[in-house]
């Protein structure tokens, strides 16, 4: 299937052509026709399938952009993913010349600047579910014109904390409102929410394809203690244009950044306990280039697409190999190769056996010596 053969417009597809996007994606060629249908629909595939332009390019078609009110919400769990899709969005309008405007609504941020923004008239509107509701509360997000709503990461957003927000913003929408959740994963607990919330849903699932080919699976032994300068002398040894370094806890992360910074290595810290300015920060200064490393945990860098990342390295290994899969997979994209390699104690070695079992790959062991990572028989890789 072709993105014409999808009824996407000859302006959005050559947008897309210069985003080097020529062909759809099993979950977009899935979502497209019954999005453009106005069905409600749940898109589950994996990260990094194009769940985003999954929705977006049909909603784009749906929006009328003559009269200047919000007509898509789209709800995101973090405010990275929010500004990743507020980006996407963005590039997406300009390449195609498709005049719709958006805005980012995301708490943290003063809400007079948004207030501003909300008067330029956009059409599509991007947050956090505290931020729009709290607005749509006081009556400065005018929600009369809003034609579909979109829940990204539906996984988190369903249970706990953040589900009362969105139960309250759906519930406040017009009754004739098109529905889409979109997430890599499903949640037991979230059934009988949606349910509720659309009964009618379709299920959209597009199975996990296999771990991407061209992805170097490696792992190193040594004490746990060592680690932080196991690292260092890896990032010396592979020189990475763009490395992603994955750990449990926000204190490991703080540690480790201090270490490296300390040794002038350029590292962007993202984890949770930093305030909203700072994660911001951090992701500008990985994606400029400015710092080659960035440092995050699972939940922090959740649903982020980040171009060039040429290596993953895992300080804690994830015991879960649903867990090793999505953090390499942010590596070796759009035809690019990529390497992942994990720091593992004596202990944490049985992991390996995991990951090739359930995964249908093979972790290579290697070591440092003078400056080279070296296979175990002693030649460098690539020899």
């Amino acid at each position: 299937m072709t993105f014409a053969e999808l009824g996407i417009p000859a302006p959005l597809i050559e947008g897309l052509a210069k985003q080097q996007i020529s062909e759809p994606t099993p979950i977009q060629v899935a979502a497209i026709p019954v999005l453009l249908a106005g069905r409600d629909a749940y898109l589950n595939a994996e990260t990094g399938t194009g769940k985003t332009l999954a929705y977006l390019l049909p909603l784009f078609t749906r929006v009328d952009i003559n009269p200047g009110t919000p007509q898509l919400v789209v709800l995101a769990p973090t405010h990275e993913l929010a500004i990743q899709i507020q980006r996407q969005c963005g590039e997406l309008a300009v390449n195609s010349t498709w005049p719709v405007r958006s805005v980012l609504l995301i708490g943290g941020t003063a809400v007079d600047r948004q207030l501003e923004k909300l008067k330029k008239k956009p059409q599509v509107v991007i947050g956090s579910p505290g931020r729009i509701r709290e607005l749509i509360d006081i009556g400065k997000l005018k929600i009369k014109g809003i034609k579909a709503i979109v829940i990204d990461e539906a996984d988190k957003l369903l249970v706990k904390d953040s589900l009362p927000a969105v139960r309250a913003i759906v519930q406040a929408l017009p009754r004739e409102r098109q529905l889409i959740f979109a997430s890599a994963t499903e949640q037991p607990e979230s059934a009988s929410v949606l349910e509720k919330l659309a009964p009618g849903l379709l299920m959209l699932r597009v199975a996990a394809s296999p771990v991407n080919e061209r992805i170097e699976h490696l792992y190193i032994v040594c004490e746990a203690r060592d680690k932080p300068e196991v690292l260092r002398k890896l990032l010396h040894a592979l020189t990475p244009e763009r490395a992603m370094v994955f750990v449990h806890r926000n204190e490991t992360a703080q540690r480790l950044a201090d270490y490296l910074e300390h040794h002038k290595v350029a590292v962007a810290d993202l984890h949770a306990s930093f305030d909203k300015l700072d994660r911001k920060e951090a992701m500008d200064s990985f994606r400029s280039g400015a710092a080659r490393v960035m440092i995050a945990s699972d939940v922090a860098a959740r649903g982020l697409d980040i171009a060039g990342v040429t290596h993953i390295i895992n300080i804690d290994p994830p015991t879960e190999s649903k867990a090793y899969l999505h953090r390499v997979g942010r590596t070796a994209r759009a035809g690019a190769k990529g390497v992942a390699v994990s720091l593992m104690t004596e202990d944490e070695v049985r992991l390996v056996n995991r990951y090739e079992t359930e995964l249908g790959i093979t972790i290579r062991r290697v070591r440092l010596r003078e400056g080279q990572v070296l296979a175990t028989d002693g030649h460098a890789l690539g020899d």
